[in-house]
């Protein structure tokens, strides 16, 4: 499984501004952990023009397979995933699910959903989580 998004930090060398640093990091079957690459971006945030190049530097640099990647779901992410690495299934992580799904409701439910959702992403089997999200599409 490989993990990529970008954390906003403070940088620069004669004048500070938040720039992206790009982060791409790797799981394998034993739940082992690696860092793929951190990459600094230019100021003005995450763009899509920067994670366009990022697969194919990992496969470049010997990742000649991740079959599950996930992501944030940024416009131009997923297909150059999938063009890297074909047979890839591309996740929206949860940490992103959860914002965007709040844009389509009324701020006075945020908390009532966030404690759904979370109920069902923490969910021990998949059956729990079926039954949990068939409850919470209920209410």
């Amino acid at each position: 499984m490989l993990l990529i998004d970008a954390i906003v930090v403070k940088a620069g060398d004669s004048q500070v501004a938040n720039r992206p640093v790009y982060v791409a990091i790797g799981v394998d079957l034993q739940g082992e952990r690696d860092v793929g690459g951190l990459w600094l971006g230019p100021t003005g945030g995450e763009g899509a023009t920067q994670w366009a190049a990022t697969p194919a530097e990992l496969r470049n640099r010997g990742l000649a397979d991740a079959p599950v990647v996930c992501c944030d779901g940024l416009r131009g992410l997923p297909p150059s995933i999938r063009a890297t690495w074909p047979q890839a299934t591309v996740q929206t992580c949860v940490v992103h699910m959860v914002p965007n799904s709040l844009r389509h409701a009324s701020k006075k439910h945020w908390g009532q959903i966030t404690k759904a959702k979370r109920e069902i992403c923490t969910s021990p089997t998949v059956e729990a989580a079926e039954a949990r999200f068939e409850s919470f599409a209920d209410d």
